[in-house]
């Protein structure tokens, strides 16, 4: 919270990650239920401690599997989120009991991408983010194109541009907002999503949000003021 304040930063809202069904090539990155309960008593200890100072919203991100739908709306349901935003992380194989981190930097996860073509998986990515963000109640699609973010040669075709539209469709008619993802320019030097996809955002006059990404405190609010200049007018 220190570094949040440091920066300047009036409001900032935690996104930790829900994830179910998912077996992955290596570790877990997301909360369990326990690890859940724990996060709303020390958000609610921070939003405590800091009033008045900065406003503390307590959020999640809820990684998309259909077989696991159900479940996922359970679970997000027993809370009541100050945002939830939502993405993919995750795609199962065929042939593979594992499935495949999309952004990850793993080996294992680069050499299985590339291995099934990064045309076709990202044709299913987005695929999942509409059926996604059709059924989930999220309020923000998150990090639009950052899948295969670590993988040579990804590039999105224009075929993969005209799901994004029809993405962009979905997001406007539910009211949801898109996040502007700053990670990117320590990846790519430009945000997540990318310039043609914010014009197309701007175009629907779809509400956008900053976003850090943020896995340590010094990289809260990092290159927020590069993201100024995308704003319109």
């Amino acid at each position: 919270m220190q570094a949040s304040v440091k920066r300047g930063l009036r409001k900032i809202v935690f996104l930790e990650h829900m994830e179910e069904g998912i077996l992955p090539l290596s570790g877990r990155t997301w909360l369990s239920e326990e690890d859940f309960e724990k996060y709303f008593t020390e958000g609610l200890r921070l939003q405590s401690k800091y009033a008045g100072v900065i406003n503390i919203g307590l959020g999640v991100e809820c990684g998309y599997n259909h077989e696991y739908y159900d479940m996922l709306i359970a679970r997000l349901g027993k809370r009541c989120w100050d945002q939830i935003g939502i993405s993919c992380h995750f795609l199962k194989i065929p042939g593979l009991a594992n499935h495949l981190n999309m952004f990850s930097r793993r080996k294992e996860n680069i050499q299985l991408a590339l291995q099934v073509g990064s045309e076709t998986i990202l044709s299913r990515y987005f695929a999942a983010l509409g059926e996604a963000i059709s059924h989930l109640p999220g309020t923000m699609l998150c990090h639009l194109d950052g899948a295969l973010r670590y993988v040579p040669g990804a590039l999105l075709t224009e075929s993969h541009y005209r799901q994004i539209d029809s993405l962009l469709q979905t997001v406007k008619r539910r009211k949801m907002a898109l996040e502007i993802n700053s990670s990117g320019f320590a990846i790519r030097q430009e945000q997540f999503p990318n310039r043609r996809i914010l014009s197309m955002a701007t175009a629907y006059d779809i509400p956008l949000v900053f976003g850090s990404d943020a896995h340590k405190p010094g990289d809260v609010g990092r290159y927020f003021d590069r993201l100024t200049t995308l704003l319109p007018g």
